[in-house]
């Protein structure tokens, strides 16, 4: 590997002084003949340690999401195991992400004073310390108090992982950096269904959950192997009171707040869709196997693509028109879900999964680019409402679900849909008048 790069581009140039062609030049003279690139010695597509980070990233998110939703194609055994109903099964999911959530922000700051990379890694191994625990959970209440804790331990993955990306990797490359994390997000989500579902088949579902505790080893450690070492972090502290000053000051950015909207009202779909679905599928008038309900979840390729693609949907569409077209595909996959056909279904989940991981990966990359100062904090409050919204439409969608059927789930996130795009028109409006208004001042 060539040596690091400094992470800065230095040129001086000497004029020869009249009298003496050994003359130095002054101080004064240095400073102003130096051109300092700061993005020069960051990570980009091609260059050094790039791969190695991407491959790194995409370990962590795969085994985030495996171990975040490990429960979630197990709903319907773990009901008939524990003889609960579908909302009381569904809090081992929502526990896990209610966790993540409150975790997350207190968590950002920790990485402050010691790292990205470092708190990375111990969220990583602390997850998947639980989640070699989580099979032997004698009944529910103390698998869902598990779940909430791996929740919290995985806190530190994400906020941290947006921030290590939006630190070390130019910004022209950050969407595409971004979206290959959340690719790792989407591959995960769908190996660790597709294991649990037919492992749990075979052996039951606290096998799946052990065989999904493995696979996160070995991301953690190919992630621990691979990381490169951070090169534009400065650790600082951050106290109570400055986290706070922190959190307001971005609070109050307007276009932060309706990012992070648009995140959590996205999350709410998936959250409610992917909570639900199988108790759908495993009953009538489609009656399928555990096995194969789990790897209906191969979906998940699709918003590998999306997701990885978001950085070209910007690109042509703009970020407003990228999230419109999310908008759009979600809510269509939404409909045609309604249908009592399995094609129907499946390609309604394709939709919705190609929908939302392009709006996440949107919104989560407008997050890192906007926040100028903290971004840790930035990126942290936006893992908070995407959590919470996964929270909340797993446990509103179980509800819909136990009170209207599959109508209600579906109804859940047509509702969360209008409300996303209604941001995203409202952004789209008064873009446009700031434009016009920016137009009469030129021609006054």
């Amino acid at each position: 590997m060539p040596p690091a790069d400094t992470g800065a581009s230095v040129t001086i140039r000497a004029a020869a002084s009249p009298q003496s062609s050994t003359d130095t030049p002054s101080p004064a003279a240095s400073r102003a003949s130096t051109a300092v690139d700061p993005e020069s010695g960051k990570l980009h597509p091609g260059g050094p340690g790039y791969r190695r980070m991407s491959f790194a990233l995409f370990a962590a998110g795969v085994a985030t999401f495996a171990l975040l939703y490990s429960t979630q194609a197990l709903l319907p055994a773990i009901s008939a195991d524990l003889n609960v109903s579908p909302d009381q099964a569904s809090w081992t999911v929502s526990a896990a992400t209610f966790g993540l959530a409150l975790g997350v922000i207190p968590l950002s700051a920790v990485s402050e004073r010691f790292g990205r990379r470092a708190l990375m890694t111990v969220s990583l191994s602390v997850a998947t310390l639980i989640a070699m625990l989580v099979p032997f959970a004698p009944s529910l209440g103390v698998l869902i108090a598990l779940r909430a804790v791996q929740g919290v331990a995985l806190a530190g993955l994400p906020a941290s992982a947006m921030a290590f990306l939006a630190e070390e990797v130019r910004a022209k490359a950050l969407v595409a950096a971004i979206g290959l994390f959340v690719a790792g997000n989407s591959i995960g989500g769908m190996s660790g269904r597709i294991v649990t579902g037919w492992v749990a088949q075979a052996w039951g579902w606290r096998a799946g959950l052990g065989a999904v505790g493995v696979m996160a080893v070995v991301c953690a450690v190919a992630f621990r192997l691979l990381v490169p070492k951070a090169r534009h972090f400065a650790p600082r502290s951050v106290g109570p009171r400055a986290l706070t000053r922190t959190l307001a000051g971005h609070l109050a950015n307007p276009l932060l707040r309706r990012l992070y909207a648009i995140g959590g009202l996205f999350m709410t779909v998936f959250g409610a869709v992917y909570t639900v679905i199988g108790y759908r599928l495993t009953s009538e008038p489609f009656n399928l196997p555990q096995g194969i309900v789990g790897s209906i979840f191969i979906v998940y390729l699709v918003g590998t693509v999306s997701s990885a693609a978001a950085g070209q949907l910007v690109a042509r569409l703009g970020r407003r028109g990228a999230l419109y077209l999310a908008v759009g595909a979600t809510s269509t996959g939404l409909l045609l879900s309604l249908t009592d056909s399995v094609a129907a279904v499946l390609t309604g989940l394709v939709l919705i999964t190609a929908g939302f991981f392009a709006g996440h990966a949107v919104a989560s990359s407008a997050v890192s680019r906007t926040a100028k100062t903290a971004r840790a904090q930035a990126s942290a409050l936006y893992q908070c409402a995407y959590y919470v919204g996964s929270s909340l439409g797993g446990a509103l969608g179980a509800v819909a679900f136990h009170a209207a059927g599959w109508q209600g789930t579906v109804a859940l996130g047509l509702v969360a849909m209008a409300g996303a795009a209604s941001i995203t028109l409202y952004a789209t409006r008064k873009a446009v008048a700031e434009r016009r208004l920016l137009h009469l001042e030129k021609a006054a």
